[in-house]
């Protein structure tokens, strides 16, 4: 067990923890270490995961290793400096071990982006400019958002299943910048939508229940990644810009029209007030509408734009594709859109329970092995309050397609 485990995870009651969390750990690190020969090697990642869950004010290589009852942080150092292969076989563990505790048909995959400040420039992908984050010019993995990663959002938890490292274009053609960060042959310019359809390809490969795919504009808005979903039969509700051409139905045949002079055609009797869920501050309450798209038919399908309208300032709107089965309800919709939401609280929790912003690598193999640990511990912590709150639960999960509630 991990030292003070409990202190982790102070939502969840202590006596359960400690009943199921020792024989957790320990069942999930031989997971991982069946990919590991050497015993020192495996050892290693034994402590570092215990120090990424221990209540240590940061997850840096000096404190990880003094969590780990080491005197210098060279032995933990070395479980980062492997091969990136290693890494993908923990995050093809880490997607086993979510699916089995965690997998349930109504789940969602949700894909984001997000940047964490360094104050080195020698780190992977790290290069002055604006960070939204901090509001000023500082060093970033860059654009801001360069981590791009796939969480799971199931009625049982919520947590991690995948990460890519986004490197813009003068990254990768940068020789010099390549071979200090030990960038391999193979790595080339890619999308953020292109690594994101990458991680949803991962995780249909490994089985995972998922019912819907939701995301934020910067995917919603790649063309591509929408037939990639729609050719594997996958449902989604993806946010898009305002200007995005869509096809509809207009007096003289199908045509194309921006998302919001769409919108701003619906008439005010078809919106509907409903929850997109409880925030930090209660329910997410919004008038919502949908209108049809004219897209290529798919059996059994349909197309819609839903649109999402702020209460408080009806000007604030947000626009959505959809692709989903023929008679989804509007609630059900919304209540996918919402859920896009829970990756944030996985960052959240993601940091400051598991260090995941706080990595001290310049490699790349390097950052592949931290986040990939990091993400295992936060998926152990999800998985042990799930098994506390099903228990409380008597055994049954929530439901997370239910339905929002009328306002």
């Amino acid at each position: 067990m991990p030292k003070g485990k409990q202190e982790v995870v102070p939502d969840a009651p202590t006596a359960t923890l400690r009943a199921r969390g020792p024989e957790e750990f320990e069942s999930l690190c031989g997971r991982i270490g069946r990919h590991i020969h050497r015993q020192e090697v495996r050892r290693h990642i034994h402590d570092y995961l215990s120090a990424l869950l221990a209540p240590v004010p940061r997850k840096n290589g000096w404190q990880v290793a003094q969590q780990a009852g080491q005197a210098r942080p060279h032995g933990l150092q070395r479980v980062l400096n492997g091969a990136t292969r290693d890494a993908d076989r923990v995050r093809d563990d880490l997607q086993a071990y979510v699916q089995e505790h965690l997998g349930h048909p109504e789940a969602v995959l949700v894909l984001d982006e997000t940047g964490f400040l360094k104050k080195g420039r020698q780190s992977v992908g790290v290069q002055r400019q604006y960070s939204g984050t901090a509001g000023r010019i500082e060093n970033c993995q860059c654009p801001e958002g360069a981590r791009v990663f796939l969480a799971y959002a199931s009625p049982h938890g919520r947590t991690f299943l995948d990460r890519e490292l986004y490197l813009p274009k003068e990254w990768t053609a940068d020789t010099a910048r390549r071979e200090a960060a030990g960038l391999p042959e193979a790595v080339e310019f890619t999308t953020k939508p292109q690594l994101a359809r990458r991680m949803l390809a991962r995780a249909h490969t490994a089985g995972i229940s998922a019912s819907w795919v939701t995301a934020d504009a910067v995917f919603g808005g790649d063309r591509r990644l929408w037939v990639w979903l729609e050719e594997q039969g996958q449902a989604f509700v993806l946010e898009i810009a305002c200007k995005e051409p869509l096809w509809t139905w207009t007096p003289s045949g199908p045509g194309q029209l921006r998302a919001d002079a769409l919108a701003g055609q619906l008439s005010e009797a078809i919106w509907e007030r409903l929850t997109a869920g409880d925030g930090a501050k209660g329910p997410r309450v919004y008038d919502w509408a949908r209108v049809r798209l004219f897209r290529l038919y798919w059996p059994g399908w349909e197309h819609w734009l839903l649109v999402r309208r702020s209460i408080r300032d009806p000007q604030e709107v947000a626009y959505y594709v959809v692709f989903a089965p023929e008679g989804t309800p509007l609630a059900t919709l919304v209540q996918v859109a919402g859920t896009r939401w829970s990756i944030e609280e996985c960052f959240e929790t993601g940091k400051g329970d598991v260090g995941l912003d706080q990595y001290q690598v310049r490699k790349w193999a390097g950052w592949y092995r931290f986040i990939t640990l990091a993400l295992l511990a936060h998926a152990y912590l999800a998985v042990l309050r799930a098994k506390v709150a099903t228990t409380e639960n008597g055994g049954q999960p929530a439901s997370l397609l239910s339905g929002p509630k009328l306002a």
